[in-house]
């Protein structure tokens, strides 16, 4: 097998190719490129060229490089900046944080009964007749305490939320 002058071929070809790749996609970075990718594809299938056709093997590679990009670009989509963020805002957070802050300060003024009651409901998805064998109270006497605890928590919620704008505004 004969060796392979790359410093050669490079010389003698890359010019040509550039020129090719650059009118195939209009774009010099990307012609630079597809040129380097072109020659390291060579490098890498040495063994198997036939020095005789190595021209139409480079603009070939060069080609099917070029086809693979518009393919991966095809794929590719932009960002479109007219979408919105679906996180809230600064403000929207501050307000979250101020309601939170409120429900847990009344969650923990609540009786533990009445604590126990509403987190099981909600925390441990428990039925009324679980929560009332759990505390040891009547599934109506559990349904009221967490009915009870309910509107305390929406109550200091919506006084956080109220708090929160008074402190926003001039």
């Amino acid at each position: 097998m004969a060796t392979i002058d790359f410093s050669g071929l490079f010389r003698t070809h890359a010019p040509d190719l550039h020129r090719f790749a650059h009118f195939l996609s209009g774009d010099p970075t990307l012609a630079d490129d597809l040129v380097a990718e072109t020659f390291v594809r060579l490098w890498n299938a040495r063994q198997r060229v036939d020095l005789s056709t190595v021209r139409g093997y480079l603009f070939t590679i060069t080609r099917n490089l070029y086809l693979q990009h518009r393919r991966r670009a095809a794929r590719a989509t932009g960002l479109d900046e007219r979408m919105p963020d679906g996180a809230p805002d600064p403000e929207r957070r501050a307000e979250i944080r101020s309601e939170l802050g409120s429900v847990y300060a009344a969650l923990q003024e609540l009786p533990e009964v009445d604590r126990a009651a509403v987190l099981l409901r909600a925390e441990g998805e428990m039925s009324y007749e679980e929560i009332a064998a759990a505390l040891g109270l009547s599934a109506v006497a559990a349904r009221v305490r967490v009915h009870r605890a309910r509107l305390k928590l929406a109550a200091a919620r919506r006084l956080g939320a109220t708090s929160t704008l008074k402190e926003t505004q001039p």
